[in-house]
């Protein structure tokens, strides 16, 4: 995509580190754009790792009443407007829990159960965002249903450290992504991933790649990064990320997202 050209007609935005600093609301700044956006009939489509219930709130926020949303990094695409998923895709975490428990004996799970909250087999601070249930469970009832999105918590571990104890792990049809900051795991179905989410949206709108934008500040943004026609990270991204996108704009608490949106809206 021309920056000096016309606006984007396809924007994905990530949720924390980029809308808002978590456990805060988006800035007015951020929002008026968002608004700026949407009013000129550019789709604004919140793509993030949370779930759909928590990810309600953000929608709220923004004033977002229509349109699409990806949740669940790819495994959960909803319509705004009915506030249901329009499509869910589930994967079994048995295998994964099974396998990850035998080398983290602490580790902490929590599976998505889509729109109501989550099992959790103990308390997780990645499971903070405000909305749903919060079910704690153990291990063999947490992998006895089908579920989008496994998070995956290691108390009292190092990045570093779960990185080499599971770097030769084969686990069949599943992806895994890691936390930005701490040592977490995302598990998803495999293929599934947010650019892969996009892209089918994408086509179901029928809106050309090069007019696509994407920002965002994690791990999980790497295929999004990828499938736009122009990419954005946050300063408050991790380093390496801001090798593999077109432009880095400024830190989430300087609204960072608002002074891309800006140059159009």
């Amino acid at each position: 995509m021309d920056v000096d050209g016309g606006p984007p007609r396809l924007i994905a935005l990530d949720v924390d580190g980029t809308l808002l600093k978590t456990g805060t609301p988006v800035s007015d700044r951020v929002v008026t754009a968002v608004r700026a956006a949407v009013a000129t009939g550019t789709h604004i489509v919140v793509s993030t790792g949370r779930t759909m219930v928590t990810t309600r709130p953000v929608l709220e926020e923004l004033g977002l009443v229509r349109g699409h949303a990806i949740c669940s990094n790819g495994a959960v695409h909803i319509d705004i407007e009915r506030a249901d998923p329009v499509a869910v895709h589930h994967f079994d975490p048995a295998p994964a829990v099974t396998a990850l428990r035998e080398l983290f004996p602490e580790m902490i799970f929590t599976a998505e159960r889509v729109g109501h909250g989550v099992w959790a087999t103990g308390a997780s601070p990645g499971e903070y965002y405000p909305g749903g249930e919060y079910l704690v469970v153990d291990d063999l009832t947490l992998g006895s249903e089908p579920t989008p999105r496994l998070n995956c918590w290691w108390p009292e571990g190092s990045t570093a450290e779960m990185r080499r104890l599971i770097d030769e792990l084969a686990i069949p049809d599943i992806s895994w992504v890691y936390g930005e900051f701490g040592p977490w795991l995302t598990i998803s179905r495999h293929g599934i991933s947010k650019g892969w989410a996009l892209e089918r949206l994408r086509g179901l709108l029928d809106i050309p790649r090069s007019a696509t934008l994407a920002i965002g500040d994690g791990f999980n943004d790497r295929e999004m990064f990828a499938w736009a026609g122009h990419s954005v990270a946050m300063a408050n991204a991790p380093a390496e990320l801001h090798d593999v996108v077109d432009e880095v704009t400024v830190d989430v608490t300087a609204d960072g997202v608002a002074a891309v949106l800006e140059r159009w809206f």
